[in-house]
């Protein structure tokens, strides 16, 4: 039984309206999925209910384990380490962040839900993020979530940005304002995955701009599918710092491996 809260009831933790919210979300995605079931984001089948994922296409995602870097929150492989080699090798300009699964184990999933149309995949991902790490979101106290943007050309050739679907799903079960137009791309990069190190960073170079001139927002967690080497979280984060937010944290839906 979802016991309705509304305004004017009392104050009412941020705890309690997130639990309120996930359970109202839950109760009309079920009635949705009754009518359209959605797909699993590994087979593309779809997903047996109440589940958003097959049993055993489950088992194969890899959930990103301690132990962790304390900075971008890859698994590290020596566990005397504090920092991965990435993060001992750059000065990032965000605080903390974390993945939720390791890429190579989603890569065929966030390849659909960011290229072919999959929006709905989102869920599945959201779900997890906030199960795994809620306590980290809350511990960080964002005011808001801010999608990694992506140009007007490419949101026109996809209709959507994955990364915005994402924020928004986790934003219905936490409560935290999703701020979509904070952050703008003004410039179409190429692919990420395209460049080494150096040319991802050239790459980024004033491609994102704040819109607008008064930000009223000092902790933020920039969201997105994947994080590899952070370049593109940087980029976001130094024009957010610029605008005057303190403190700027990542989630990602998958994070690639340790470098060697």
């Amino acid at each position: 039984m979802i016991k309705r809260w509304m305004p004017g009831e009392g104050k009412v933790s941020m705890k309690q309206k997130a639990k309120y919210l996930r359970q109202t979300q839950k109760f009309w995605e079920t009635c949705l999925d009754i009518v359209f079931p959605s797909r699993c984001p590994a087979c593309d089948e779809p997903a047996p209910l109440p589940a958003l994922i097959c049993p055993a296409c489950r088992k194969k995602a890899v959930v990103i384990k301690a132990p962790r870097c304390l900075r971008c929150g890859k698994h590290i492989e020596d566990g005397r380490e504090e920092y991965c080699k990435g993060c001992r090798l750059v000065t990032h300009e965000f605080l903390q962040g974390r993945g939720l699964f390791l890429y190579s184990s989603v890569a065929g999933s966030l390849y659909r839900f960011k290229y072919a149309g999959r929006q709905e995949y989102a869920r599945f991902y959201a779900q997890e993020i906030v199960g795994r790490m809620g306590g980290t979101i809350r511990r960080w106290r964002p005011d808001a979530l801010v999608p990694v943007p992506i140009h007007r050309i490419r949101r026109r050739e996809r209709g959507y940005n994955q990364a915005e679907v994402l924020a928004k799903e986790i934003g219905k079960r936490t409560g935290i304002p999703v701020a979509a137009g904070l952050l703008g791309r003004v410039k179409n990069t190429l692919p990420q995955k395209l460049l080494d190190d150096a040319g991802r960073q050239n790459n980024l170079k004033r491609a994102f701009k704040i819109n607008g001139n008064d930000v009223k927002l000092e902790r933020v967690i920039i969201i997105d599918d994947i994080y590899t080497t952070g370049s593109t979280v940087d980029a976001c984060a130094a024009e957010l710092k610029r605008a005057g937010v303190k403190e700027v944290y990542f989630i990602t839906a998958a994070i690639g491996k340790e470098l060697r």
